[in-house]
């Protein structure tokens, strides 16, 4: 089966061959990262809160800035420069410099500060199936089953879940490692806008929280989805493959992902999983009891 009349993928083969091809020519304008004292890094893994965290850290370092195109433009994502061209040494337009990531902290440059937002595996690969169904993926060519591989990957640059996972998790009481659980961060919203400003040195009156967590809603963002629609990405895949831009790409999903909808032979790989990789390490059965942990630490 070719791909789509449009270019999106309709096997697993065509889906993993097309970073490939859309990382060749020439990138002239491509500048790789360079370290500088007090840079920030979203680090989350992929469906984990990224997008939520890069546009809550954007607000409040600008104190409400909205005019921009694409979220990853305010703060760059090294996996993806290279693709669409972008020099990450770009000027910012605030202080603390930010940027994207969905690595664990031993690919990241040491010494740097660290936001991470972790998830239930299952809910990010419910909403990671959706966000690529339609976008990269022809809908009904590709099942569930089928897309598991790609789930483990973590997206581009990142790592599999359990890693990126169990590398946080190691770092959650150091000074330098905000780390949160996304359900935590959705339901106590003001808490965590107060946490972030402490941990940039965003000074934070009644009025900008305010503003911040009006402007990290589900229905602001959804709203504004053509900010958070991966732009940049997405006209590259357009030249690239022939997936029009206008394409439905926003991370912002209008619904929750529902873990129930696993099938249940992917939910026992990843349960499994988790038994071998987590528990040795964290005593935690399960995501839930972990979360938990995480949960009484931003408590305190």
């Amino acid at each position: 089966m070719a791909r789509s009349a449009e270019g999106r993928a309709t096997t697993m083969e065509e889906f993993d061959g097309a970073f490939e091809i859309m990382a060749e020519g020439d990138r002239p304008n491509h500048r790789a990262y360079q370290p500088c004292e007090g840079d920030v890094f979203i680090t989350s893994w992929a469906k984990s809160g990224t997008t939520m965290t890069q546009q809550m850290f954007h607000q409040l370092r600008t104190g409400g800035h909205m005019d921009f195109d694409d979220i990853s433009r305010m703060t760059p994502w090294e996996d993806t420069a290279y693709l669409c061209d972008f020099d990450m040494g770009v000027e910012q337009v605030a202080a603390p410099r930010g940027f994207k990531s969905h690595r664990e902290y031993e690919r990241l440059p040491e010494g740097m500060r660290y936001i991470v937002t972790l998830r239930d595996p299952k809910e990010t690969f419910v909403s990671f199936y959706r966000f690529m169904n339609g976008w990269h993926i022809e809908p009904g060519t590709i099942s569930m089953e089928e897309f598991f591989p790609a789930w483990l990957g973590g997206g581009p640059g990142g790592c599999d879940y359990f890693t990126h996972l169990l590398s946080w998790y190691a770092r959650r009481k150091e000074a330098d490692t905000l780390l949160l659980n996304y359900r935590w961060c959705v339901k106590n919203k003001r808490a965590m806008i107060e946490k972030m400003a402490r941990f940039i040195g965003a000074e934070l009156s009644d009025e900008l929280a305010e503003l911040v967590e009006h402007r990290t809603s589900r229905e602001f963002m959804v709203e504004h989805q053509d900010k958070f629609d991966d732009l940049m990405v997405a006209k590259v895949m357009e030249a690239k493959l022939g997936i029009p831009a206008t394409s439905d790409s926003s991370k912002v999903q209008a619904e929750g992902s529902d873990a129930k909808v696993v099938p249940e032979a992917v939910a026992a790989q990843i349960d499994a999983m988790w038994v071998e990789k987590v528990t040795p390490v964290t005593g935690h059965a399960d995501y839930a009891s972990l979360a938990a942990e995480i949960d009484a630490l931003a408590a305190e």
